[in-house]
């Protein structure tokens, strides 16, 4: 049923002159639900967001936002909904307390509600004791929750949170996915863009974005069985050497660094580990394990943007952090 859809996106293109950001995309984001918009960074996040919140003009497609048009009803959408950017979007030389004093009124609340909306934002963000305390003085994890506080003052029906843990360490990071639960079990629906691959586990459903199109969407464990191939994780003295003599071989259509790890991914992969240690040792690689695993996210985000690419003809890199 239509009224379930928070958000339904039918064909969306975004030109700038000859260069297409965002070229015919199609997805929808339940009520209620952690929608999690993911790829490296120019892959077109960004500008999709400020399409849905009416801040640019789409060259072509449609879209509604709660029910409201992006290109007739941007205020009506705008009064629903929060918004958070990874710079937070606070004023650093305000207090905690005067900084949520700003965005309440800015949202249009007063009063005895700006007054319960902030005791509820303070205690859920765990900024009691710190309402005197500069916002320049917090750390990036408190700042953080601070821009999540001050973009649901007003209860809106939507978040959009576009890279909010971008440079936020990993115990703030982890902290700040445990509100975004918090705000969805209460019916808040929330739109997120990362480009952190494990932050993709959190959601409940995922669309992956390159080079302005849709490479892959649906629950985390639906998108890893679609992993055109199999992987193998190869932990060894010499990752980079690994990738070079893999890639040479030919028996991989894509072959990555993890870390320290390389994994190896093909049709058959999963039979060629032997084959795989064989051929490292003779070229004096010391092999300390050969696995077949299944795929993470990352495995097939990395496979699909290789497909991707030889489709088009194109170099399949990546381009920007993941």
């Amino acid at each position: 049923m239509a009224n379930e859809l928070a958000v339904e996106v039918r064909g969306l293109v975004k030109k700038f002159g000859d260069f297409t950001a965002v070229d015919h995309i199609h997805f929808a984001i339940r009520r209620g639900e952690i929608f999690g918009f993911l790829g490296p960074n120019g892959s077109g996040k960004t500008t999709t967001i400020r399409m849905l919140l009416g801040l640019l003009r789409p060259t072509a497609g449609e879209a509604t936002v709660l029910g409201f048009d992006i290109r007739r009803q941007t205020e009506e959408i705008r009064r629903r909904i929060g918004y958070m950017s990874q710079r937070f979007s606070l004023y650093y030389d305000l207090t905690v307390s005067e900084n949520l004093d700003f965005f309440g009124r800015t949202y249009g609340v007063r009063g005895e509600r700006l007054r319960q909306r902030k005791e509820f934002v303070l205690e859920m963000a765990g900024l009691k004791g710190r309402e005197r305390e500069l916002t320049r003085n917090l750390s990036g994890g408190w700042k953080q929750r601070l821009a999540l506080g001050a973009a649901i003052l007003h209860e809106p029906e939507m978040l959009f949170l576009d890279e909010p843990t971008a440079g936020v360490d990993p115990i703030s990071r982890r902290s700040f996915w445990d509100l975004l639960y918090e705000l969805a079990d209460a019916g808040t629906t929330i739109l997120v863009t990362t480009h952190y691959m494990d932050e993709a586990e959190h959601c409940h459903r995922l669309a992956f974005i390159h080079r302005g199109r849709l490479i892959a969407q649906g629950t985390p464990e639906e998108i890893k069985r679609q992993m055109p191939g199999q992987v193998l994780e190869i932990d060894s003295d010499a990752p980079d050497e690994v990738v070079k003599l893999l890639r040479a071989s030919g028996a991989f259509t894509e072959v990555a660094l993890y870390g320290t790890l390389v994994h190896a991914i093909g049709p058959d992969a999963g039979a060629r580990a032997e084959e795989v240690r064989s051929l490292l040792e003779q070229a004096g690689v010391h092999v300390y394990a050969v696995n077949h695993i299944p795929p993470s996210l990352e495995d097939v985000f990395i496979a699909r943007v290789g497909e991707q690419a030889k489709a088009a003809g194109q170099n399949p890199g990546i381009g920007g952090q993941l």
